[in-house]
């Protein structure tokens, strides 16, 4: 039964983009492919038992292809509230380990090929004595890198995770390079493989930003900051993927509004509302169209333009901060893909055969 492990430099260099593409992709070679995530820092409820985002989004991919694998072994270990507080007042390291193994174990049954999917940079869960190098050596499996796009950066964070890998006997498979601006794509693709081939380090990919995967949908948004959802729950799949705060006079603010834009606004400005759908509604240029609007201030506005709204489609949310919160929690978002995200699903499966080497992967694995 072969085993890869999927580390990465820093949190959201795009493990689980890279882990999930791999999957679907490695499906050619392997007939019975598995997942887990020891170790998940952040964690949701199902049926009761707490386990990562992440385990859930593969599980109830794999579903769709008729593969089943039981969740809570997928995700083994969740560090909730308090976990590394009563670990370090209480350490018991052979527990962790044992629960780990037992469900590896348990994954790993009947299947010819697992994933296993780390979390943040090679030392973390250090704490807890369980590093990210420490769990790959415990299952024995060969790591993948993963590190956000540019030269010297990337390179030298790199060299960095390897010297831990190393230091636990966990022998580096090669290094995946994402996010690449594609602007930069060319120039970057040729020194960083050059780069990292004068360290000894095999390059098996190097993967575009796509932006696509990085904005929210209107659901996403709902979901990570509970505003209300007033109306448009048919469209809660728009992208958001420009962020404009309308408090600006209305016509100097129709220059700023792209395609698929996310209005923020506070309730009471019903000229910048009004603007937003004689634009949305004329479709007068294909770059005016909105992904929604949210209203800030708790402020609503009055029926008439509510009914407006709600004729035109566009969600509109209501939050109860004022318009700078509602903009700064927005923009801090992480974005994760959800397993009703079909869209960035198939985009992710489509980048990691274009650009990701998976033959050589099947090589080294």
């Amino acid at each position: 039964m072969k085993k890869i492990f999927i580390a990465a430099t820093k949190q959201n260099d795009g493990k689980t983009t890279v882990a999930l593409g791999l999957i679907f992709n490695l499906m050619n070679k392997f007939k019975r492919v598995g997942f887990i995530k020891p170790i998940g820092q952040r964690y949701l409820e199902e049926d009761g038992l707490k386990v990562d985002e992440d385990s859930v989004l593969i599980e109830r991919t794999l579903e769709i292809c008729g593969v089943r694998c039981g969740i809570k072994d997928m995700s083994p270990i969740a560090v909730e509230k308090g976990f590394t507080e009563r670990y370090i007042n209480k350490p018991d390291k052979a527990a962790l380990t044992e629960q780990i193994n037992t469900s590896f174990k348990r994954v790993a049954k009947g299947n010819d090929i697992v994933i296993i999917e780390g979390t943040g940079h090679a030392g973390v869960g250090s704490v807890f004595d369980h590093s990210n190098a420490t769990v790959a050596k415990l299952l024995g499996s060969k790591v993948i890198l993963i590190s956000s796009g540019g030269i010297g950066r990337p390179i030298d964070e790199i060299v960095l995770n390897k010297a831990l890998f190393d230091k636990e006997g966990v022998e580096l498979a090669g290094v995946i390079i994402n996010k690449v601006l594609p602007e930069k794509f060319k120039k970057i693709d040729k020194l960083v493989r050059a780069g990292l081939k004068r360290k000894g380090i095999e390059v098996l990919g190097v993967m575009p930003y796509n932006p696509v995967l990085s904005c929210p949908t209107i659901g996403q948004i709902i979901e990570e900051t509970k505003f209300q959802l007033l109306v448009g729950e048919k469209k809660l799949n728009n992208r958001a993927e420009h962020i404009l705060v309308g408090a600006m006079e209305p016509h100097n603010a129709i220059n700023y509004i792209k395609n698929n834009a996310l209005i923020i606004t506070p309730g009471d400005r019903g000229d910048i509302i009004l603007t937003v759908l004689s634009l949305h509604l004329m479709k007068r240029k294909e770059n005016e169209r909105v992904s929604g609007i949210v209203l800030s201030g708790g402020l609503v506005p009055e029926k008439s333009i509510m009914d407006l709204v709600k004729e035109s489609g566009i969600p509109m949310l209501l939050a109860k901060s004022d318009t700078y919160t509602v903009a700064s929690q927005i923009h801090d978002l992480t974005v994760k893909i959800r397993p009703i995200d079909k869209e960035k699903i198939d985009t992710v499966i489509k980048m990691v055969k274009e650009y990701v080497d998976v033959d050589k992967i099947y090589q080294r694995i």
